[in-house]
């Protein structure tokens, strides 16, 4: 299991979560359940309704899209967070490709959490536009 320090720290480095105080990423942390997945493990199935996102603790994650690999991600990143604001379909999968200690958040918890600390939806509602940016210029130049 890892310590409340550990957790903090790889929240910290969540940019969502980046500019929230101490006492607002305890907040998160408590939201959270700690899990332990093993190499090969599926965290997230592409095309499966997501209820929860997860935070890496620690461990490396493979992302595929469409069974090709796009993306491999690590400590204080997140696995799913668009499910967090809607039930949609995962536009991804998520491997394991270590074992991993990962933070998982359900919706619920998380709007429990946006009505205890709004300034979290203001940074979310920042990071989608950046991301919706970034793809609108890779798509259209």
């Amino acid at each position: 299991m890892a310590s409340k320090k550990l957790q903090l720290e790889s929240l910290k480095n969540v940019p969502l979560f980046s500019a929230c105080s101490k006492k607002d990423l305890e907040k998160v942390a408590k939201a959270a359940d700690e899990i332990i997945m093993t190499e090969g493990t599926m965290i997230v199935d592409q095309g499966q309704t997501g209820r929860e996102a997860f935070v890496i603790v620690s461990g490396e994650v493979t992302i595929k899209r469409s069974g090709r690999k796009i993306a491999s991600l690590g400590a204080g990143d997140v696995v799913g967070e668009l499910s967090l604001l809607d039930h949609g379909p995962r536009t991804a999968s998520a491997i394991c490709a270590t074992d991993c200690t990962l933070l998982v958040i359900d919706q619920r918890r998380f709007i429990g959490v946006l009505d205890d600390v709004p300034s979290i939806a203001h940074k979310l509602m920042g990071v989608l536009a950046s991301r919706i940016r970034e793809m609108d210029r890779t798509v259209f130049g």
